[in-house]
């Protein structure tokens, strides 16, 4: 890119959704409209922008990344998402997942641990008119209890394993979409909670995330 060249995002972003998403399989139409819609270039650190719709994460401080778009949407559409849903993020992050889950559910609650990036990503959530949105700094593996229960629940780091927090916060019928496994390899697992409060686990796609650090989590 030339100094002085604008980079047309809009163009960007049609390309990655039909490029990395409904080639890949992603298929619902309502996660497909929040991608188009949600500009991802807003979410990473200015130096970076030119390339946020490329096929992989970005580094956004800290230690942690925005995931792949590719990724971010396949956890979207596994949670099955319903305009009347509150949903619980854990991980924050970016506030990019978080945007595409505000498209989509009637609340998101996201829990984030770094100060800096839960305030950030306020900030942008803010500008960009998401008023369904509420975020607090806190650990994560241990949910957001004052909210509770909740519709779906999504988990953006690794996890050792299903935080007991999560489970409890989860209502009957609801699911939830969370990466376990060891530190540098997990497994994306979809759980959902029977109305009797029975937890059936099914296992999708390798990955690899950030660990989650938390008391249910990974320890720093």
């Amino acid at each position: 890119m030339g100094r002085g060249e604008v980079v047309n995002f809009a163009r960007l972003r049609e390309k990655m959704v039909q490029e990395q998403l409904l080639e890949r399989g992603i298929r619902d139409s309502r996660v497909i409209g929040a991608f188009l819609k949600v500009p991802r270039e807003k979410f990473v650190p200015k130096k970076m922008q030119v390339y946020a719709y490329e096929d992989g994460p970005l580094s956004i401080g800290y230690g942690q990344t925005i995931s792949q778009p590719y990724m971010v949407a396949l956890m979207t559409e596994l949670l099955g998402l319903d305009k009347r849903d509150k949903v619980l993020e854990i991980g924050t992050g970016s506030g990019y997942q978080t945007a595409i889950l505000a498209e989509l559910a009637g609340e998101v609650y996201s829990v984030e641990r770094i100060p800096e990036l839960a305030e950030r990503a306020q900030e942008v959530l803010q500008d960009l008119g998401y008023a369904n949105v509420k975020i607090r700094v806190g650990d994560g593996t241990l949910g957001w209890d004052t909210y509770a229960p909740y519709d779906r629940i999504i988990v953006t780091a690794g996890a050792p394993k299903v935080p007991l927090p999560l489970i409890e916060q989860l209502a009957p019928g609801g699911r939830m979409v969370i990466p376990v496994g060891p530190r540098y390899h997990q497994v994306l697992k979809v759980l959902e909670k029977t109305s009797d409060g029975e937890v059936v686990e099914k296992e999708d796609i390798p990955c690899v995330f950030v660990p989650l650090i938390g008391a249910e989590g990974w320890q720093e």
